[in-house]
């Protein structure tokens, strides 16, 4: 498993999130998201680079935007795409074990950081109407207020921030 600096165990989604009928849905279960797997507002959680960590990145992301921050519906709506489309890649694109998810807020902005161990560079490219993929950091691009990609000595954070209007 590929270690990242200063963090705990990686969370196991499938068995933490559970899709079995009878069981509480996504809904109930993004409340206890950030006890069952960890709260990005405090520190990194990290999760396996599997397809369903997306959704409990999003669950998470929700939760925190929702409940933490009380931010208006279309925001949050937007930060939880851009968060999908930031796991997306990951998962996608890195070839990382884990990845890691982090969340900041301060005044009249929220950041939102994905960190894995790959260096390779994410790339926007242009994007036409009929396109049926590559259109995620397009939507980064047009919906955050910035977007960017630091290097660090064993991977990368690409990051995204959004102002919160009044906030």
């Amino acid at each position: 498993m590929v270690a990242m600096a200063g963090q705990g165990e990686v969370a196991n989604v499938s068995e933490r999130m559970p899709e079995v009928p009878g069981e509480p849905t996504s809904d109930s279960l993004s409340g206890a998201a950030l006890d069952l797997v960890g709260d990005p507002t405090i520190d990194e959680v990290r999760l396996p680079n599997r397809p369903e960590s997306a959704r409990c990145a999003r669950d998470l992301a929700r939760t925190v935007l929702e409940s933490h921050w009380s931010l208006p519906g279309p925001l949050t709506d937007d930060a939880v795409l851009l968060v999908s489309e930031l796991v997306g890649n990951a998962v996608r694109h890195t070839g990382a074990l884990v990845f890691g998810l982090r969340m900041m807020r301060r005044r009249g902005w929220i950041r939102v950081e994905v960190r894995d161990p790959s260096r390779g560079l994410p790339c926007l490219l242009p994007v036409q109407d009929l396109d049926t993929s590559g259109r995620g950091l397009f939507l980064v691009d047009t919906l955050s207020g910035r977007w960017g990609v630091d290097l660090l000595p064993r991977g990368k954070t690409t990051w995204f921030e959004m102002r919160i209007v009044g906030g």
